[in-house]
């Protein structure tokens, strides 16, 4: 579609919102009734030319006394979806009196399939009804839809019966999806501070699209494709990476088709995505998208999928799904469980203030591997994701499943303030589950935050952008595994580490004098035996030896335990008291895997020359992974040299004694 009519489409609809709603609804508001009435008035006019034979139909099947009947009349329609009321929008303008208005538009309403009827009500659409009755604007509002100064229909209009002259072009579904999107993106970006929970900025997308796909064009075939968003929003990185992939496969001479799923919890953004899809005359992908929460209500628990991007909601609690899974500590679901090699349970549950990484468990758990390509995913993330958690939380121990199974090919730090309600940094993980040869045991990090270009005016909290050039270059990096000052390669191994408790045993040295006070026993006459048996024990056992003057005072355990606080002081001299740690001197150790030795070489090297009575419980050994760019990227201020610093003390040294001289007159 020509550019200057898409333009001119988009001016002309978001126009309807000044002119109809602008004393009726806040600014922010008018999507509610702008989008969902494009949507309608595009699908009427896809069913201006069956009308005739679906009310012929209906009537045919109303008299053979069929009662489901939508397959039917869709058929009659050509499309799928249809509406079975006696209306098409234009036949509502002429209606003079508002209650007959607003009766005939209800019924035109009703008449739609139970798919867009699923669409208006995630819209609640008809909640609007009433306040455009009521501010007398609807009969404007329908009128401004079907004016003859717009095309929405894929029929072309000409000036006469000749058919000679294009007075008004067709509009295509690739055209229509463009102008829904573009007023998606209007909207989005005239209510910012909402846009980002739902709206992944298009430069983001190309990249990441370009970083799933591009990898393996070469061994793209005449096949078909899956491609899901487990969080698609309005859907939006589906249809970029759809194009995307037909462009590239396009390019090389393949015919491929691709079936899109996803799945969105709220309902505005589900009724765009499905409304955007079935104006685009893909009514089956439209099927394909779920509603309702990923997390706790998967709507495609037993697919997999050769392509997964998304970008999931990051800090925000999944307190709910927690819930509804039974409780944080009762989930069993499998994509959120793993088990090491040895059988060991490996719980991946994160806290539930964020649950970004469920959506990256959710994703890996739906990865092929029985294809040539294997799955591969594109997945936004702030940097919660790769440093939260010590060492045996679900946090770290999704990245050690992650990381361990060799799924992570790289992730790539973005800039700062590159989302329209956040200026946080955020990072694309790239996983797959058939890596090259080449990158097998390895995971590429790439710094790009400082790969920009500035925007001329800010979009929300987004002030710069990734250009085409930009993100060639990134994908440029990412494919050639090139190491420079903004890529590095490592091993599995530099990511991981040991968390080691170090203790160090208790010693006690004994105070026989120390008074117990009487308020630790409820009963006198065991007061008084208490302070017998330490006047025993006093008589033939060392001091600095707890545990033989315990066993010398002759009183049960809970006794001792009762009043050793009271007689008892550290001593570092003291004998040690075997089986308990001195818990004021335990101290955990970070172990590097790559440490030469191990946890015992670094307990030899690092602890035991200052420690010498030190000791580790293996049984608490956890293994720990995090990814911390700054300590790979970080680059330090270069400091001033000596002579410049002297330079300029001498110049404001010497600016000084003229300005003196100045004031004394000297």
């Amino acid at each position: 579609m020509d550019n200057q009519v898409h333009n001119t489409i988009v001016s002309f609809i978001w126009a309807i919102a000044d002119d109809c709603l602008r004393d009726v609804y806040v600014r922010g508001k008018y999507r509610d009734v702008i989008l969902p009435m494009t949507v309608i008035r595009r699908l009427d006019a896809m069913l201006e030319d069956t009308k005739p034979a679906v009310l012929e139909m209906k009537e045919k099947l109303a008299q053979a006394g069929v009662s489901n009947q939508w397959s039917a009349l869709c058929r009659a329609a050509g499309q799928a979806f249809c509406n079975e009321s006696p209306f098409l929008l234009k036949d509502l303008t002429s209606r003079a009196k508002k209650q007959t208005l607003k009766a005939d538009f209800g019924a035109y309403l009703d008449g739609f399939s139970p798919n867009v009827q699923e669409i208006l009500e995630k819209f609640k659409f008809r909640n609007q009804i009433d306040t455009m009755m009521e501010a007398d604007i609807l009969s404007a509002v329908i009128e401004k839809f079907v004016s003859p100064a717009i095309n929405l229909s894929p029929k072309t209009i000409y000036t006469d019966d000749t058919m000679q002259e294009v007075r008004l072009p067709a509009l295509d579904n690739h055209g229509m999806g463009t102008v829904f999107e573009e007023l998606i993106r209007k909207f989005n970006e005239e209510n910012n501070e909402e846009a980002g929970e739902h709206w992944t900025p298009h430069d983001v997308v190309e990249l990441m699209a370009d970083l799933v796909f591009v990898p393996v064009a070469d061994k793209i075939k005449d096949a078909t494709y899956s491609c899901y968003d487990g969080a698609c929003g309005t859907g939006g990185i589906l249809t970029v990476a759809q194009d995307r992939l037909m462009a590239l496969a396009k390019r090389r001479g393949k015919k491929v088709s691709i079936h899109l799923f996803g799945q969105e919890i709220q309902p505005e953004t589900y009724a765009i995505c499905k409304a955007d899809l079935l104006l685009k005359g893909d009514g089956e992908q439209a099927e394909h998208i779920t509603y309702g929460s990923t997390l706790s209500a998967d709507g495609n628990a037993s697919k997999q999928f050769d392509f997964m991007l998304s970008n999931p909601p990051y800090g925000k609690s999944w307190k709910t799904d927690a819930e509804r899974l039974g409780g944080k500590k009762e989930i069993l679901d499998s994509r959120f469980n793993a088990y090491l090699a040895d059988g060991t349970p490996l719980g991946m549950i994160p806290r539930t203030s964020d649950g970004q990484l469920l959506f990256l468990l959710n994703n890996a758990a739906k990865m092929k591997t029985d294809t040539e390509l294997g799955s591969r995913i594109a997945e936004v993330h702030n940097g919660s994701s790769i440093f939260t958690g010590d060492a045996g939380s679900g946090e770290s121990n999704t990245r050690r499943y992650l990381i361990e199974n060799d799924f992570v090919e790289a992730i790539i730090a973005l800039p700062e303030n590159m989302f329209y309600n956040t200026g946080i940094g955020t990072f694309i993980w790239i996983l797959s589950s058939k890596k090259e040869v080449r990158r097998k045991g390895k995971i590429q990090l790439i710094d790009a935050t400082a790969m920009k270009s500035p925007l001329r005016k800010n979009m929300g909290k987004k002030n710069c952008e990734l250009t085409a050039e930009i993100r060639e270059e990134i994908v440029r990096i990412f494919l050639e595994m090139e190491e420079s000052d903004v890529s590095r390669i490592f091993n599995h191994e530099e990511f991981g580490y040991w968390s080691v408790t170090v203790d160090r045993p208790l010693r006690l040295r004994v105070l026989p004098e120390a008074e117990i006070p009487a308020s630790v026993f409820r009963k006198a006459e065991d007061l008084a035996k208490a302070r017998a048996g330490v006047a025993l024990a006093a008589k033939t056992a060392q001091l600095d030896d707890w545990t033989a003057f315990a066993k010398a005072a002759k009183l049960s355990a809970a006794m001792l335990k009762k009043i050793r606080p009271y007689i008892t002081e550290k001593d570092a001299s003291a004998k040690a008291i075997d089986g308990e740690a001195d818990t004021e001197l335990r101290d955990t150790e970070r172990i590097p895997f790559s440490y030469e030795g191990g946890v015992e070489g670094f307990l030899k090297n690092e602890v035991k020359p200052y420690a010498p009575d030190s000791y580790v419980d293996e049984r608490k050994i956890q293994i720990g992974y995090e990814l911390s760019f700054t300590k790979y990227f970080f680059k330090p201020t270069e400091l001033r040299s000596m002579q410049e610093i002297v330079a300029d003390l001498e110049t404001l040294e010497a600016e000084t004694n003229g300005m003196l001289r100045d004031i004394l007159g000297v």
